[in-house]
């Protein structure tokens, strides 16, 4: 008789950022031999179609939008509903562990895990910690993060708290190469973007700050950059006035390789652009988004900037001026941008997936 194989569930939905580490633990967990299932909401399965998972299970989930009554209890219903369901499919599957990703699409399959005796992990990537995961942390067996000391003036928590890294996908891996600084006088490529909320303020700072280079720098750049689709004609007219080599997309499917092949990163600061951006080693200039109730994105640059990985610099300073007085600052010191790039490489954690598996199994009592 053939051994029934281990099942891990897997709890993700919202954003890649929360998609892409449950994607890379998924490859590790299925070469280690363990089947896995991926539980989210009905938003993200749309975009879950190449996720590695056995079967994939739709949950009803809700995000808290508001602090009106009818929204908390439209919220309170939809995650009710998502508990219940939770519950009944996890006394069906019985999986070894139930491992959560963020946000609130992992909330009603987290509290159902543990409902049905069932031991939990969450893995938080942001140097702080998100409003669903600080709900279920008291209540799940082990807290994997992708930074160290999160929870520094919380002892119960810092005990059940393992610092992993923040997986990344294989194409991430397969992009991290060594940083060559550009030389002088040759190309000076630059990759800008910003993610669906952030990409409209790249386009609206990076073209008129190139405006502003001497035209012998401005003549050296090759830049790649995001844009959203009603803003791509306007920042494609900028840079065809301005004789400047670009290409223009709303997305980049081949996003790590892109990484690699730039001198200097311009982006916002989400927890898997950070985690990429180490792994792959690369300098950066990080605009957080501002506004976030919890200002992981700014807790997030932080640190990779205190280390040395990246410039921070804050949206309400991130004017054309600033920035082309910045790009001129590198292209005159390259060698800042190895300094960097070098930096921001021993950050990373291009071992990550595998760290994360290894506490995911000791949780769940599987013989590695």
């Amino acid at each position: 008789m053939t051994a029934t194989r281990p099942l891990v569930v897997l709890a993700a939905g919202g954003t890649g950022g929360h998609l892409f580490p449950a994607e890379a633990l998924a490859g590790v967990l299925a070469a280690r031999g363990i089947d896995v299932d991926l539980a989210t909401d009905a938003r993200a399965a749309r975009y879950a179609g190449h996720f590695p998972a056995r079967r994939i299970h739709v949950l009803p989930a809700e995000t808290v939008r508001g602090r009106s009554p009818v929204a908390l209890a439209r919220t309170a219903l939809t995650l009710g509903l998502g508990l219940a369901r939770g519950y009944r499919l996890m006394r069906a599957l019985r999986p070894a562990a139930v491992v959560g990703f963020g946000g609130y699409p992992t909330v009603p399959p987290i509290l159902a895990a543990r409902l049905a005796g069932l031991p939990t992990l969450i893995h938080e990537a942001n140097a702080v910690m998100g409003r669903a995961n600080a709900l279920l942390a008291s209540r799940v067996t082990a807290i994997a993060t992708g930074y160290p000391d999160i929870f520094a003036g919380h002892p119960l928590l810092a005990a059940k708290a393992h610092h992993t890294g923040n997986p990344v996908r294989p194409a991430v891996i397969a992009a991290a190469s060594l940083y060559e600084a550009p030389v002088e006088g040759g190309p000076l490529d630059l990759l800008v973007f910003g993610g669906s909320q952030g990409a409209r303020v790249m386009s609206e700072i990076v073209p008129p700050a190139i405006e502003r280079l001497d035209p012998v720098l401005r003549a050296r750049l090759r830049v790649v950059q995001q844009a959203r689709p009603e803003d791509i004609e306007a920042v494609r007219a900028t840079y065809d006035r301005l004789g400047v080599s670009v290409e223009l997309a709303p997305f980049f499917a081949d996003l790590p390789a892109r990484m690699a092949r730039a001198h200097l990163v311009v982006a916002r600061s989400g927890a898997m652009t950070v985690a990429e951006l180490g792994v792959i080693g690369r300098p950066s200039v990080l605009v957080p988004l501002p506004g976030a109730l919890d200002q992981d994105q700014l807790a997030n640059a932080s640190a990779l900037a205190k280390g040395g990985g990246a410039v921070l610099m804050p949206q309400d300073h991130f004017t054309p001026e600033s920035f082309a007085e910045l790009l001129g600052v590198y292209a005159a010191h390259p060698g800042d941008l190895a300094t960097m790039a070098a930096a921001a490489r021993r950050m990373g954690r291009a071992d990550a997936a595998e760290r994360l598996a290894a506490l995911v199994l000791a949780t769940a009592g599987i013989e590695a």
